[in-house]
């Protein structure tokens, strides 16, 4: 009996051990499968952060395109306005050069009639001068 006591103790033990294996292979394995899955989630979350990340990136690189195309559109209207306005001054310094030529024409050409209408009083004055020294002479 003694022996059948220490083979069922042996049996009890090895069972106990094996049972003690089993469930530290299966704590193990659970560990394991738990640092698995926080290792892939770990992955996921990084490939989703550099997602994200590249994402903005390209984003940031579109708004400074954009940015740059606008302030490149803003120097253009800059200069389409400021040739506008140096156009504008070029017309109005043409208009007021033309106006004055045509002042200075009209001047010029009353000036002229004066000229020629004093001329033609003097001839005529010194044809009524002549007619009337003749008038005299003949009268004497």
């Amino acid at each position: 009996m003694k022996r059948d006591t220490e083979a069922s103790n042996k049996m009890a033990q090895t069972m106990k051990a094996m049972k003690i294996q089993k469930e530290r292979e299966d704590d193990e394995a659970i560990v394991r499968y738990n640092r698995e899955k926080d290792q892939a989630e770990f992955i996921r979350q990084e490939e989703e952060r550099k997602i994200k990340e590249e994402k903005e990136k390209e984003t940031q690189r579109l708004r400074e395109l954009q940015e740059k195309a606008a302030d490149r559109q803003a120097d253009i209207d800059a200069l389409r306005a400021k040739r506008a306005f140096e156009q504008g001054e070029r017309d109005a310094r043409n208009r007021e050069r033309l106006a004055q030529e045509k002042r200075a024409r009209l001047l010029k050409e009353l000036e002229d009639a004066r000229v020629v209408q004093f001329k033609e009083r003097e001839h005529r004055l010194a044809g009524v001068a002549n007619n009337e020294k003749a008038e005299f002479l003949r009268i004497l």
